[in-house]
Parts: structure tokens; C-alpha cells; sequence
């Protein structure tokens, strides 16, 4: 355990801080982690993107396709130099039964239908025919004299 302390002792002046929170080495607008899917049909599942969450971008076929989910942006390259792998995503959105409903009807299997969870949020999961999940969140309001603020998990 003392090699892992000296390491980020040793390191302590490059932590990221919320006033630099890139420290110029991101690209503008982009965040410091950037989800990556490496799927066998890149133009497909750019497609369920675009229908399912109203992505923005397009696809490339000799580079990653770079989409814009919300605030976010996501790469999605085609296998070959890189091993396929399915990921795990958490994705806020303004509807989650609206979305979910939409994933479904692009092909993907509902492996939990929309509820309300303990934490404020509304959640279902899909996954789509890649084997990428998608859990599809929507942040409940606050209620007339609620506080909110529940922990998420």
C-alpha cells in the first residue's frame, strides 16, 4: 500500500481542480473522460443513437464517429484494430419512459422497464443489439415542499 501513497504524493500538483478542470490538455468542449464504444457496425449503432437519443454527428467510416448525446460526447469506432466490447452507459434524459420506449422499438431489449427508484430518479435499462447497455435516467423534480436530495447508488 505505501507504493500507491509515494505515487500520488508524487503527483498532487497535477490533480485536476474545478477551476482548470482540463488543464488544456482536453480538447475545447470536450470532457477529460470520453466514452469510447468499439462496435462490428459502427454506421448502425450510430444510427440508434441518433434515433433513440437524438444524437448529433455523423458517421465516419475512416475515423471514430464522434456524437453528441446532450452535453456529452461519445466515440464509436468499428472493431478490427480494436477487440469489440460492449459498454455500460448512464444516460439522463428529459423522458426516460419516452426513451426506453424508443430504444425498444430500434431493437433493443428492455431489461428493466422504467421506475421510480429510491434516489430521485426515474431508471429502466436497455441493452441494444451490440451488447452495449443503457441505463436511460430521468432526475425527478422536487415536489411542492420536498427538499430532494436523495444519494444516487
Amino acid at each position: 500500500m505505501r507504493a500507491l501513497v509515494d505515487f500520488a504524493d508524487d503527483h498532487q500538483g497535477e490533480a485536476l481542480s474545478s477551476d482548470n478542470p482540463s488543464s488544456g490538455f482536453a480538447p475545447e468542449g470536450w470532457h477529460t473522460v470520453t466514452s469510447r464504444i468499439v462496435v462490428a457496425d459502427p454506421e448502425g449503432l450510430v444510427r440508434f443513437l441518433v434515433q433513440v437519443f437524438d444524437a448529433t454527428g455523423a458517421y465516419e467510416a475512416e475515423r471514430p464517429s464522434v456524437m453528441t448525446i446532450g452535453d456529452s460526447r461519445v466515440m464509436v469506432s468499428g472493431a478490427g484494430p480494436r477487440e469489440a466490447m460492449p459498454a455500460f452507459l448512464y444516460v439522463y434524459v428529459g423522458d426516460a419512459d419516452a426513451v426506453h420506449g424508443r430504444a425498444v422499438a430500434a431493437g433493443a431489449q428492455s431489461l428493466d422497464d422504467p421506475w421510480d427508484v429510491p434516489y430521485d430518479e426515474r431508471r429502466g435499462m436497455v441493452q441494444d443489439r451490440w451488447g452495449n447497455r443503457w441505463q436511460i435516467a430521468t432526475r425527478a423534480r422536487p415536489k411542492a415542499g420536498d427538499q430532494g436530495g436523495g444519494d444516487a447508488a
